[in-house]
This record gives C-alpha cells, structure tokens and sequence, in this order.
C-alpha cells in the first residue's frame, strides 16, 4: 500500500487534479491519458461515470504512483468510497462534507477531500480530519475568497474546484490553494473526440501553477 503522505505529496507536486466526467469508461480512460501526456498525473475518476471503479482498477494498474495518482470523485457516502479503495482509489473526493466517509478514509489512510463553502463548513472538515478541504462549487467565489479564508485560517489546505481556469489558474495559487480542480475546462476536447487539446491543455495548466508558484 503506498503511504498516505506519498499521495498526498504527489497531488501537490502535480498542483493540477483533472476532474474526469465522462460518458462510457473507455472516455474516461482516453482523458485521463490524454491528461498524463500533458502533465497532469493527479486524476480524479467521478462516480458519474459508467462502471467508474473499473476505470480506477484499470488505470491503477497500468500506470505506478510516481506515474500517476488516481482518485476517486463525486464520493458522497463511505458505502461508496470503500468500493472505490477495494477498486484502487488512491484518494477520495467528495463535493459535500460527510463526516462517516472522512472516517472511513482515515481507517485505511486514504487521503480525503471533503468539499465545503463556507468558514463552518471548512473548520468542520478540519476537525473531522479531511487531509484538503475542496472549495466547491469555486465559481461561486473565486480567488478572493481564498485569500479571506486564509486570514482567520491560515493553517486551512484548500483546493477549489468548478470555474478553474488558464485565465484564473494562477490567481487559485497566488491565494494560497495547494492545487486546483479542473473539469470541463481542461477536458471539454473529449466532446469531440479531440484528445490532442486535452493533453495540450493540461501542459498549459502545470506551467500556469509553476510560474503562480514561482
């Protein structure tokens, strides 16, 4: 089993998680390759995706930890996130805070990211023992709100996730996020069957933190 603090390290070194939302598995399976190519090797396989725990065994196999890191998303109950781990899932992602599934990660040492939007809510998932507290949805706020979070809670490790942008990427960072979310805006080629734009895409997003890190 790899070390908590590995998967962990390898999401904040890569500083981009690629949301992959998709209509069958083998979609899935080509964005996240696609993501790797350009890369992003941190990704999240949500749970709206057809046989989602599949894609997490097929891709946990093929790729090593220092290749690839690959988590589970759209966690809303620890039922589901157990199927995920038994399946592979190096980390689990969930839009709300759930106190059973933060719980059942820490059993096991699986990182966790518990979402949450507001200052109640971040402390919650603190104390519950969420490892990143994901800022969802991120475009209700945008960067600023980081920044007024980190003034009272400067210990707070967040990740925003939903309006990420190459426009905003490196605001996210500047404001003190570990890494940052990206969905439709970095996979949105696979629509059209265009994988090329997702990998050049994702080569885009890991200079933008780079350059936002320093």
């Amino acid at each position: 089993m790899i070390p908590k603090l590995t998967i962990l390290h390898r999401i904040v070194e890569s500083g981009v998680v690629a949301v992959v939302r998709a209509d069958s598995s083998e979609q899935a399976l080509k964005i996240a390759e696609a993501c790797k190519k350009g890369g992003v090797s941190a990704i999240e396989i949500t749970f709206t995706i057809p046989h989602a725990s599949k894609v997490i065994e097929d891709l946990t196999t093929a790729y090593k930890p220092d290749e690839m890191v690959v988590g589970a998303g759209t966690i809303l109950d620890p039922e589901t996130a157990r199927i995920a781990i038994l399946a592979g899932a190096q980390y689990i992602v969930s839009p709300s805070f759930n106190l059973e599934t933060i719980k059942l990660c820490n059993r096991y040492q699986i990182p966790v990211m518990a979402g949450a939007m507001t200052i109640d809510g971040i402390v919650a998932a603190m104390e519950a023992g969420a490892d990143i507290v994901k800022i969802f949805p991120g475009e209700a706020f945008g960067p600023s709100f980081i920044k007024a979070v980190r003034g009272p809670l400067p210990q707070a490790t967040l990740m925003p996730t939903g309006g990420v942008s190459l426009d905003n990427v490196g605001e996210w960072i500047k404001a003190g996020c570990v890494a940052v979310g990206v969905g439709s805006n970095l996979t949105g080629g696979a629509k059209t069957g265009n994988y090329q734009q997702i990998t050049d895409l994702a080569q885009q997003f890991v200079e933008k933190v780079k350059l936002a890190r320093g």
